[in-house]
């Protein structure tokens, strides 16, 4: 069965706009509708549900960054999809690449589970939605964005 995580990576830029593709182009090896989302708990209040993400390190490709991150955030491991989105905000100068990615495996424990006691959550859409209503409203962005492409 294949499960879908969408993460975010995030760098500084000076332009607003939002480049979006097909996600999995014609090679992907599952046909699915969008039913669940993974969510971690915030490490500052862990009581808050947030999407998985962090930053680009020095010399990193977004992609690499993308799998690591959730790899730490949420212990999975899976295929990364094509990016679903680059979400630019100009007042903080900051961008975030938004992939999807077909979950293969769900470890016990991973970095954070350990570290910081972090945990993850498969989400409905409109449960996901909610809690970021709550205390992420721009992580709504990169779901409803995902409900509008052609994969929900």
């Amino acid at each position: 069965m294949c499960y879908l995580v969408i993460l975010f990576v995030s760098s500084r830029s000076n332009n607003l706009n939002l480049h979006v593709e097909n996600i999995f182009g014609n090679n992907s090896s599952c046909n699915f509708l969008i039913e669940t989302v993974l969510l971690v708990t915030s490490s500052r209040r862990p009581e808050n549900w947030i999407v998985p993400g962090g930053g680009v390190e020095p010399e990193e490709e977004a992609s690499v960054t993308a799998t690591r991150e959730v790899l730490e955030e949420a212990g999975v491991i899976g295929k990364l999809g094509r990016s679903l989105g680059v979400f630019e905000n100009l007042e903080h100068k900051d961008r975030t690449e938004v992939y999807v990615m077909t979950v293969t495996e769900e470890l016990d424990e991973w970095e954070d589970s350990k570290t910081i006691g972090r945990k993850r959550q498969w989400f409905t859409i409109e449960e996901a939605l909610e809690q970021l209503a709550l205390h992420k409203p721009v992580q709504r962005n990169y779901i409803q964005q995902l409900r509008r492409s052609k994969l929900t």
